[in-house]
């Protein structure tokens, strides 16, 4: 890591800082905004984040016949009995509140013919309670709409294109921040009375990914370095349906596809979910990955197939316009053809440890979203749930980090950050070593895993470790390598440590779920490996 003396660093400072510009981060922003000076750094545009790609939907019991009860039911269910209820119920029954909050602010969400909000239905719920826009482009939506409030905020500032180094912490107190301008190659420095980490998650460590690719887990190795725990690292979401063709990005075909009636097929053009579950396609996503895993397996495809055709082609093309574009690329039509599918790594359920007040155990450090594990999505996420936790949670940082502004500005006491041993220059091919490591990642923390391959390439890894850390890169790419190396090593540490099968983590050498000895979160902090 790079060694910075402080004193010729320029600084700025706002009350609250946050990292990020997804739904999570852009919530926050406009509660602590009301009365504190807000600063937004991102990497990259600010456009950039898995919120602007989320196409299914926003989770929210609105609908006559639905209740808080029945999502805060559906959500327990799918989480295999690892969610935190009080934390769900916070989700639940504060989440449609705050999605009015967004129809009020203009997102347009798709309205029936009577002007009703329209409702479709996911995996692993009991109800139609999917809200969504635009068809199939709902955090596009609903992003552009928060965007615009943040954009008008007077009390608001946007950095694009500043990476972030590593957090100034000192004694387990946050202090803010340094970044990198991308641009000019110069540093920043940035201290603040509340850091909000709302960075998502870490999808670009595996080889294929749902993920865009800023989505390198930059929040979670900086908490992690900063003395915070990180919880549950071991459960990772694979999308089950993400486009299958040869030098094709893995794009998402969304869950809501399945919702309205989509079927599965395999190679043989047959139905083959009821073989695995009796929800057929509506079952949880961790359900259909396996399924569709066992399925290429037993007939050794290497994909299988989504098909619409027997559904209104009307409907298709009204509901998934944004879908039906991007596969017309590769000549194929959504309302005829059989879509070739396979799954991806799509979210992160762990996380940093947080409490119901998105407050982590590093002082006056705050996380929501993705990068946050506050005990919501237990061992599997219930479908679109994911952009519902970073609005609730988002808020409830804004208001924790707006209480913090009140307080004096701490100043960071030291003048240097992350002093290193000198060392031989080692040459280091950084794109070799970025696929070496998601390849790595992809085999032995993938949809099916076991203690013989986890521990070898933990043991690859840690040999990286061994060079790959001690460099002082000052390009993105190389600093990126660094937080996703730290995040391999979480992962399959913590899924070495899970010794059952249980919600997206499943060991072919512990198949059952073991409640008697693994009904419970894991945590690792930087403690455990020092």
């Amino acid at each position: 890591m790079l060694e910075l003396d402080l004193r010729r660093v320029p600084s700025l400072g706002p009350d609250v800082l946050i990292c990020g510009t997804g739904i999570a981060a852009l919530s926050a922003a406009l509660v602590a905004a009301e009365n504190a000076s807000v600063m937004l750094v991102t990497k990259s545009s600010s456009q950039e984040s898995n919120t602007f790609y989320a196409q299914g939907g926003i989770a929210a019991a609105v609908a006559p016949d639905d209740s808080p009860e029945a999502h805060l039911r559906d959500t327990l269910a799918v989480g295999c009995g690892l969610c935190d209820e009080a934390a769900v119920r916070k989700l639940v029954t504060e989440g449609p509140a705050l999605v009015q909050k967004l129809i009020e602010w203009g997102t347009p969400f798709d309205r029936s013919k009577n002007d009703e909000l329209h409702l479709t239905l996911e995996g692993g719920h009991g109800h139609r309670r999917i809200l969504h826009a635009n068809g199939d482009a709902t955090g596009r939506a609903i992003e552009k709409s928060l965007h615009q409030r943040v954009h008008d905020h007077p009390n608001i500032t946007l950095l694009e294109n500043h990476f972030v180094i590593d957090l100034l912490h000192k004694d387990g107190v946050c202090y803010g921040l340094v970044a990198l301008e991308i641009k000019s190659g110069r540093f920043l420095k940035i201290e603040a009375k509340a850091t909000i980490l709302a960075t998502g998650g870490l999808g670009q460590i595996y080889r294929e990914s749902t993920n865009p690719d800023v989505t390198t887990g930059d929040g979670m190795a900086m908490a992690f370095r900063a003395g915070a725990t990180m919880e549950d690292m071991e459960f990772v979401q694979f999308h089950p349906t993400t486009l299958y063709v040869a030098g094709a990005r893995r794009f998402l075909i969304s869950e809501a596809v399945r919702g309205e009636g989509a079927h599965l097929l395999n190679t043989k053009g047959e139905r083959f979910m009821a073989r695995y579950d009796e929800r057929e396609e509506l079952a949880p996503r961790d359900v259909v990955s396996r399924a569709i895993v066992d399925e290429m397996q037993r007939t050794g495809a290497t994909n299988v197939f989504l098909s619409l055709a027997h559904l209104d082609p009307k409907m298709v093309l009204e509901r998934f316009p944004n879908i039906r574009q991007a596969l017309k690329q590769y000549h194929l039509d959504l309302t005829k053809d059989r879509i070739p599918v396979r799954p991806a790594c799509h979210y992160t359920m762990g996380g940093i440890r947080t409490d119901l007040e998105a407050r982590t155990d590093v002082g006056r450090l705050l996380a929501a979203g993705e990068v946050a594990a506050c005990g919501i999505h237990g061992a599997n996420r219930l479908a679109s749930n994911s952009l519902l936790d970073g609005l609730v949670m988002g808020t409830e940082a804004g208001k924790q980090a707006l209480k913090l502004a009140q307080e004096p500005q701490p100043t960071f006491p030291d003048k240097k950050v992350t002093p290193i041993l000198p060392r031989e220059e080692i040459p280091i091919d950084v794109d070799d070593v970025r696929a070496s490591l998601k390849s790595l990642d992809s085999r032995a923390a993938g949809i099916v895993r076991d203690g013989e391959t986890m521990t070898n390439a933990l043991q690859m890894l840690d040999f990286w470790q061994n060079y790959v850390y001690s460099e002082e890169f000052a390009t993105v790419k190389g600093l990126e390598l660094q937080n996703m190396l730290a995040c391999a090593q979480l992962v399959i540490r913590s899924a070495l440590k899970r010794e059952e099968s249980r919600g997206a983590h499943q060991r072919s050498d512990f198949p059952q779920t073991d409640d008697t000895r693994w009904k419970r979160h894991l945590d690792f902090n930087r403690r455990d490996f020092e």
